[in-house]
């Protein structure tokens, strides 16, 4: 095994054995709950490891800490001036919905957030937080574990997700209570996320159901059950179901009873402040000083500002600007050069610039892409998840190109001891 070259950040993708990625695959489908491991005809199970050192690895989860800590201070001072939130481009569903957040309380929720850091030619960079429903729980939770088997015992897995989460929800709910795992229940993909935390919860002695967002009803600010015809109280909540998809329910679904829910959540629709990519257009304005945002996002600004003679005058000294959709997931519609075809790259910059409260311009950082022991070169993003503010597990992606999208391969991610 190659040592660990600094110059690579602290990071080795090592290539598991061919002859043994079978068996690794199937392992991480049936034991990982990857039930779904394509993307039309690509496989997201990556052949390789991510290796990190100690030094890299406490950095980032210090990063992650101070960053989790610095976005509660802008959520609850937004929570006091939603005047501002006009500027990040929500639904006006959503925008007309958030004066029920001014009860909100961070000690009584559970805030899970990722923050996705990338390896970039000048250091390291953070793209974005998954503020709402952020997923590879389950690939920070087991993959790393199964990853073990084919490497010596130089490494080990960082902090298991799953059980942060749940240590977080057991000193908020009562022994005996039960948690409602929301989530659209006709999609596999989001399924195999909730039934992995189900099973970590249930094996830990936490009851759960499952229930589709419209399965709970409010009494006096508190979540309900209505299963079945079976009305019984719920201690607990966590949604992967997100916030922008509620609006689209039924009215008599009474969605925006979760914004001044009281029932324990995670997360709390506080979270969608952060989870719209033009948060930074309006930081300056909260009276909150946000130190590690501020070094580690790049440049962010709103489309329309940015003029094409001022692109012209970027390009001619080293600086790429790429187009973000507002509430954008995993990948979608970001205008990297080469990632996406040249014809839907500018039909996004004009859309940006014309439709610009529902974008974000943003100065592109140049991605490192990292050797593997197989002579190829991968780009990778290392989420960091954050549970109540304190570090909780590491997610691991890579992909050919600098974009990682809905095509990117989960890899494990192991720390040196």
């Amino acid at each position: 095994m190659n040592p660990i070259n600094p110059i690579n950040h602290g990071i080795n993708l090592v290539l598991i054995p061919e002859e043994k990625y079978s068996d690794y695959r199937y392992d991480v489908i049936f034991n990982a709950y990857k039930w779904d491991p394509q993307v039309e005809d690509q496989s997201t199970i990556s052949k390789h490891i991510a290796l990190i050192n100690r030094e890299t690895a406490d950095q980032l989860e210090t990063w992650a800490e101070q960053l989790s800590e610095e976005t509660m201070l802008m959520e609850e001072a937004l929570i006091h001036n939603t005047k501002l939130a006009k500027k990040l481009g929500l639904p006006d569903k959503i925008y007309k919905t958030l004066h029920k957040l001014r009860n909100y309380d961070r000690n009584q929720n559970v805030r899970l957030m990722r923050f996705d850091f990338h390896p970039t030619t000048t250091g390291w960079a953070v793209s974005e937080v998954n503020s709402d429903v952020p997923g590879g729980m389950a690939e920070a939770s087991v993959l790393p574990q199964i990853a073990l088997k084919y490497l010596n015992n130089e490494y080990k897995p960082g902090i298991n997700t799953a059980n942060a989460l749940f240590e977080a929800f057991k000193n908020k709910i009562n022994k005996d209570g039960v948690i409602a795992f929301v989530h659209a229940t006709s999609y596999s993909d989001d399924r195999q996320v909730m039934q992995f935390l189900s099973d970590y919860f249930n094996d830990k002695g936490i009851n759960t159901i499952f229930a589709a967002p419209d399965h709970l009803k409010w009494v006096d600010k508190k979540a309900v059950s209505m299963i079945e015809g079976q009305k019984f109280d719920i201690d607990g909540i966590i949604r992967f179901f997100p916030l922008e998809w509620l609006i689209s329910l039924p009215k008599m679904s009474n969605w925006n009873g979760y914004y001044d829910c009281e029932t324990t959540s995670c997360n709390h629709p506080v979270a969608i402040f952060a989870q719209s990519k033009r948060l930074p257009l309006i930081w300056d304005k909260l009276g909150v000083e946000i130190p590690a945002w501020k070094k580690l996002l790049p440049v962010t600004k709103e489309p329309k500002s940015i003029k094409p003679q001022d692109i012209q005058n970027d390009q001619s000294n080293g600086i790429e600007w790429i187009y973000k959709p507002a509430l954008g997931r995993v990948g979608e519609g970001i205008t990297v050069k080469g990632a996406i075809p040249e014809k839907e790259r500018l039909k996004i910059e004009k859309d940006a610039r014309k439709y610009s409260i529902d974008w974000v311009a943003q100065q592109m950082f140049m991605s490192q892409p990292l050797p593997s022991t197989d002579n190829t070169s991968y780009h990778l993003c290392l989420g960091v998840f954050t549970v109540n503010g304190k570090r909780a597990g590491f997610y691991g992606r890579i992909s050919p190109y600098p974009l990682i999208d809905s095509k990117a391969k989960d890899i494990p991610v192991l720390i040196s001891l």
